[in-house]
């Protein structure tokens, strides 16, 4: 489960001779460029200097599966995702004979689309439009076409050969991107009007089913299948590769994760045996498709605790209405020695904060296994993996969590360029006193650490289930909500615990305690910058930092929304009375989690966590747009790049900082499309 952040930092204030220290000018070297509301940032990886040269050429392999499955993601995000793809990336590859001005606005949003992996908003859900016409657009890539765009094919498309093969494309692909309410919202798990939550999604895990469709359905193919109706009959086209021998055959997405397995076949290669014996799992999974080879693979990568890590599959429920079918994403990490220590204290100390948690001991486990916890630099992230995320927890599935543990990240990189770039506006702005704005200057950055390490150590994993099975099965579109927010739940509750001044993770625990709390009070305003149109909240970090807060509010009145002039704050009255009400949420939450109390989560849920004040949510983007701060945030990755002997084998891998996004994609988008190697 992933973890993305109120206001992300890293300088490791418990530990200063750990901190990274900033550069002069940091908001400049993190900063790659800005469109409109978005910001590409771009990151390092300090740590890559350290590896020898078999881990470098591991780290390469890795690197070029991510960039196999990346196409994946846009194809999820909707059923034009890849089409729209290579007509914008056929126009940004073949410029020349292209209106300037027009080519200026197509540059533009093609930069959003690449930032958001397609057409709706990361964040949001919405869908944007571009700033320019469809006739624009059509003079663009008949342009394009007359330089030389589209005459390869590009993954399972085909070559568009003629204007009329051209003209054909455009006019199918109009709707889906000029028309704001044709599919306006990738996910929508809470729906208006007649439609479900997964005939109210644009994502493309179902094509011609209906909620009432599945009511006795029993997926078998949970993470890796798309569910379509064939002449009244439901069926899973599941995403596989194929078996070398034919016996199984290739299934969707079998060009993607047929090269992705050459790339982690020679990654395997050159692995120790352990680490090799997780990726040749993986390979077998994405040929066979099978649960049993992702458990496999999931089991031996979680015992397997490499300097150089990834995680390459279909992963994160997220953009799923029902939560059961998983996104593809891919990274590579190399561990930050240096900034370890904090997230191995607390693993080695999992079964402590267990037994004292606060819900009943019937849901108390025991035998806790530490999960393998690693403080991370990131070599690359591709998919529906992003710089927002600063912390992950994996494997998802409870089977692997209760024999085997977990891994937790916490990547270091995107924390530090985030902070960075934003500064300290967004508090002195939305702080609601001195006090609170002083806290945040002095604490953030250790506050930020240390939620986001026991989000993911201690509170993901935890617990006891009683039902039969998955809880998500149980829990359907709320699930993830309710996990993030209990993972939340248990950082907030533990950071008074005076265990962690006695393991010396905490610097002034008092302060640090409240600084957490102030963050997680001020969230729900914050937050309503990314949501600048609709009354719904649909994406679950934001729905669990808003149900922590009003269910406080509401139980306790420790916390408080309040007026001044023309501006609202959210103000905490009471420190101890709010951590009660962490308290009485959690054991709530594990309540729920532990018996699969569907009725119980959607109450909670539907009561505190999905409806905004439109009113209020203006006043916040009013007074966001004044900071000229970018809401989003997207980031371009280091780039690896091999040496080849005479026998094509490695020689050597460097590292290096392109600074330029639309350079990284069109090379990543040439892996299946040889036209865009011209461009880069």
């Amino acid at each position: 489960m992933k973890t993305t952040p109120i206001l992300c930092a890293l300088l490791a204030a418990s530990y200063p001779a750990f901190a990274a220290a900033p550069p002069a000018d940091p908001q400049k070297e993190a900063l790659v460029e800005r469109v409109g509301d978005t910001a590409f940032l771009q990151l390092k990886a300090e740590s890559f200097a350290g590896l020898d040269a078999r881990q470098k050429e591991l780290a390469y392999w890795l690197a070029q599966a991510a960039i196999a499955v990346d196409p994946i993601i846009y194809d999820q995000r909707s059923r034009f995702g890849l089409r729209q793809k290579r007509l914008l990336e056929e126009i940004a590859a073949h410029p020349s004979n292209v209106e300037p001005k027009v080519m200026t606005k197509i540059s533009g949003y093609t930069k959003l689309f690449w930032a958001n992996r397609g057409n709706h908003n990361d964040y949001t859900s919405q869908k944007f439009v571009p700033g320019f016409t469809f006739e624009e657009l059509d003079a663009a890539a008949e342009a394009a076409l007359k330089a030389g765009a589209f005459a390869t094919a590009s993954g399972e498309l085909a070559p568009l050969k003629t204007e009329g093969e051209l003209d054909k494309e455009l006019g199918e692909l109009k709707a889906s991107l000029f028309d704001p309410e044709f599919e306006p919202r990738v996910t929508v798990k809470s729906p208006e009007g007649k439609k479900d939550i997964i005939e109210a999604s644009a994502n493309n895990f179902y094509s011609g089913v209906s909620l009432a469709d599945l009511k006795d359905f029993k997926d078998k193919y949970a993470l890796n299948s798309r569910l379509v109706k064939k002449d009244g009959k439901l069926v899973e086209e599941i995403y596989r590769a194929g078996t070398p021998d034919g016996k199984i055959a290739p299934g969707l997405y079998a060009v993607y994760l047929k090269k992705a397995n050459e790339y982690l076949a020679k990654a395997a290669a050159v692995a120790d045996p352990a680490q090799a014996r997780a990726i040749s799992d993986l390979v077998r999974f994405y040929e066979t498709g099978e649960r049993e080879d992702w458990i496999k693979h999931g089991i031996a990568w979680v015992k397997n605790n490499a300097l150089v890590d990834f995680s390459n599959g279909f992963v994160e429920v997220y953009l799923d209405a029902r939560g059961q079918k998983g996104s593809s994403q891919g990274f590579v990490t190399v561990t930050d020695q240096k900034l370890n220590a904090v997230m191995l204290k607390i693993a080695d100390n999992a079964q402590y904060f267990e037994d004292h948690s606060p819900w009943d001991p019937q849901y108390r486990k025991q035998g806790v296994k530490p999960p393998v916890a690693k403080a991370v630099d990131t070599l690359i992230e591709t998919g529906d993996f992003m710089v927002g995320t600063v912390g992950d927890n994996l494997p998802n599935e409870d089977e692997i969590h209760e024999k085997y543990g977990s891994k937790s990240f916490l990547f270091t990189e995107s924390s530090r360029e985030l902070s960075h770039a934003g500064g300290f506006k967004l508090l002195e702005e939305f702080g609601s006193s001195a006090e609170e704005i002083a806290s945040g200057k002095k604490y953030t950055d250790e506050a930020d650490d240390l939620m986001t390490a026991m989000h993911e150590i201690i509170g993901h994993g935890s617990g006891k289930i009683k039902v039969k099975g998955d809880p998500a099965s149980y829990l359907k579109e709320y699930y993830s909500a309710m996990e993030e927010a209990r993972a939340d739940l248990m950082a907030l509750w533990n950071v008074w615990d005076p265990k962690l001044k006695e393991l010396g993770v905490i610097s002034d625990q008092e302060a640090v305690a409240r600084e957490m709390y102030y963050q997680a009070a001020r969230a729900p305003l914050t937050q309503l910058r990314r949501i600048p149109k609709g009354e719904t909240i649909e994406e679950d970090h934001q729905r669990d930092r808003q149900l922590i807060v009003h269910y406080i509010i509401d139980k306790t009145g420790a916390i408080a929304y309040e007026k001044r002039g023309e501006k609202t704050y959210i103000a905490i009255k009471d420190f101890q009375k709010m951590r009660e009400g962490v308290g009485m949420l959690l054991k709530e939450l594990m309540r729920i989690k532990a018996e699969g109390d569907y009725a119980a989560i959607k109450a909670l849920i539907d009561k505190y966590a999905v409806h905004l004040d439109p009113a209020l949510r203006d006043q916040v983007l009013a007074r966001y747009k004044k900071l000229d701060l970018p809401t989003y945030w997207a980031g371009v990755n280091p780039e690896l790049s091999a040496s080849l002997g005479p026998d094509g084998k490695v020689e050597g891998v460097s590292i290096s900082y392109p600074h330029d996004a639309p350079h990284q994609y069109l090379r990543y988008g040439a892996m299946f499309d040889a036209g865009l190697s011209k461009a880069y």
